[in-house]
């Protein structure tokens, strides 16, 4: 039986619609609330299990992610495919390996994380794995929102592909620009 993961997202409460000020710093009417989906094992589990079918014929070794919510998915990812996972955390603001973990010198690894909108936590946790010794083979997110033609130099892929359109703060489309922004997070505060 096939899952309507489009309609399980919606459902789950983690589409939202409005005006939004990305952890990025661009505007956008539709945020996607990770937190919704990690707090629901059976919207997660769809999700991950999508991406371990898309990842099978890529033969890795390890599933990555970064924390916070990266790790959740990794493991998630990594039992679905029956390898074992690794984490990636922050130290002085530098993503790395900490608790002496290491990584077989060429093991093929996909690195995976909740939403893909810059890349920039996909590409931090691969530049940590290549310097632990690791092969970054693919990424894969539960939910892409990023641009058509986005560009992380390694194939990626998603559970789900969400169409959201994203804009600088000095080019924010007048009929969103009415709509007060809020800044989506562990604190919500609004502007003008």
């Amino acid at each position: 039986m096939s899952v309507d993961l489009g309609k399980l997202l919606e459902d789950s409460g983690a589409v939202l619609r409005g005006h939004f000020i990305l952890t990025s710093g661009r505007h956008s009417d539709v945020y996607l609330e990770k937190f919704r989906i990690l707090e629901q094992p059976k919207v997660l589990t769809e999700l991950c299990a999508e991406i371990a079918r898309k990842a099978a014929d890529l033969k890795v070794d390890l599933v990555a992610g970064p924390t916070t919510g990266g790790i959740i998915i990794a493991f998630e990812v990594a039992r679905h495919m029956g390898v074992d996972a690794v984490y990636v955390e922050s130290e002085n603001g530098i993503k790395t390996l900490r608790r002496n973990k290491t990584i077989p010198k060429g093991a093929r690894v996909l690195v995976v994380d909740d939403v893909l909108t810059t890349g920039r936590s996909l590409v931090e946790t691969k530049e940590a794995i290549e310097r632990f010794g690791g092969e970054v083979v693919s990424f894969a997110v539960l939910i892409d929102r990023s641009e058509p033609g986005f560009n992380l130099g390694v194939p990626h892929f998603a559970s789900y592909k969400v169409e959201a359109t994203s804009y600088a703060p000095d080019n924010i489309p007048d009929w969103l620009a009415k709509t007060p922004a809020i800044k989506p997070g562990t604190r919500t505060e609004t502007t003008s």
